[in-house]
């Protein structure tokens, strides 16, 4: 069974028609990526999947299961990462991450195990401890995505995870997504405008401009597909190609 399955997707608002008839898999076990500019889609794409949104038409499916028709099902099988997602200031890590904890877990051993995971994955160390209006953006983030991976999501949909972090932060963001994949064998769909990063992350890219999805790929097969140097190079060359 496929993570992800999208068919002839479109999503209008007001006059504007944001997506114009996507379709795309997404296998389970794989960190797929959405990369395309601003107001391209990508971002309404992931809230659509994450049942935030309703499809003006077409068909998303989650595990089988209908965004559209089943979100409080699909909503069981997910967790999703705004870009501009924070935590509670007034609250220390810790404590975030047991609220969050406490939310999904069935019981008091499960909520143990998550925050242990959750401590693991944000890395932040003595400061785990401190209050969160004291961090940095940069171990914010990090908290933030170990309260979206510490539940073990078998889908976690991530919207530009690494916007505005450091050097340090983002590798430590970008390690932590590589080691949910292999530890659980668990899916991620994340955005982004690092093509680097997209890179060194995404077993498949999905090139989105102006509502649709220009090309789908690895990154090598994108690159070798245009003749580019990199994924930057590729994804000009493929919108260029789109827009003859």
């Amino acid at each position: 069974m496929n993570a992800v399955e999208i068919k002839g997707l479109r999503k209008t608002l007001g006059r504007k028609e944001i997506l114009k008839g996507i379709n795309l898999e997404i296998k389970e076990g794989e960190i797929f990526g959405l990369i395309g500019p601003n107001g391209a889609g990508k971002t309404t794409t992931l809230r659509i999947i994450a049942t935030l949104l309703k499809p003006t038409a077409g068909i998303v499916k989650v595990y089988g299961r209908n965004v559209a028709e089943e979100p409080e099902e699909v909503r069981k099988l997910i967790s999703y990462l705004p870009e501009e997602s924070d935590v509670y200031l007034r609250l220390t890590g810790l404590e975030n991450l047991k609220f969050f904890a406490m939310v999904y877990a069935k019981n008091e051993e499960e909520v143990e195990e998550m925050i242990r995971r959750g401590i693991e994955i944000a890395d932040l160390g003595n400061a785990i401890n401190r209050l969160t209006r004291t961090y940095s953006k940069g171990m914010r983030r990090r908290l933030a995505l170990a309260r979206a991976l510490m539940v073990r999501p078998r889908l976690a949909i991530l919207d530009e995870p690494t916007s505005g972090l450091d050097v340090y932060s983002a590798m430590k963001v970008r390690n932590s997504i590589k080691k949910f994949v292999k530890e659980t064998g668990n899916t991620v769909i994340l955005s982004s405008h690092n093509m680097l990063e997209v890179e060194y992350l995404c077993d498949r890219v999905a090139f989105v401009a102006n509502g649709k999805i220009v090309q789908i790929g690895t990154p090598k097969q994108l690159k070798e597909m245009y003749g580019a140097e990199n994924l930057e190079e590729a994804f000009i060359k493929a919108v260029e190609v789109e827009a003859k």
